[in-house]
């Protein structure tokens, strides 16, 4: 599978991330908020991230997400058809150690169920 994200990988609209947002659980760490939308139906897993004015600057914002994007991409085959995720940047999520995202995005995604990894 390639690591990138075609169209139909990815949450576009914005009545979809409000779905998740509103009917999907949502699961805390320090930098990132992972919200959950199981789906019945078999379609590949759909992902989206928001990184708001509250992360810092554009710059701040797009190094985020870029970081985001690449710790979400190398599990994305891991995950069921036909859940939605939605990944939230916090202002850490720019600035701490890469080793340290991807720890909490793992740890996150395996207490929403999402990503089941051998030990």
């Amino acid at each position: 599978m390639r690591l990138s994200f075609p169209g139909t990988a990815r949450l576009a609209r914005s009545s979809e991330f409000a779905r998740v947002r509103s009917d999907g659980r949502a699961f805390h760490g320090k930098a990132m908020v992972v919200s959950v939308l199981p789906d019945a139906s078999g379609t590949p897993a759909r992902i989206g991230f928001i990184t708001s004015r509250r992360v810092g600057g554009a710059v701040v914002r797009n190094r985020a997400r870029r970081r985001l994007r690449e710790v979400v991409r190398a599990d994305r085959s891991a995950f069921p058809a036909g859940t939605w995720i939605v990944v939230i940047a916090k202002a850490p999520a720019a600035t701490i150690p890469f080793q340290a995202l991807q720890s909490e995005w793992r740890s996150l995604a395996k207490r929403a169920g999402v990503l089941v990894l051998d030990p």
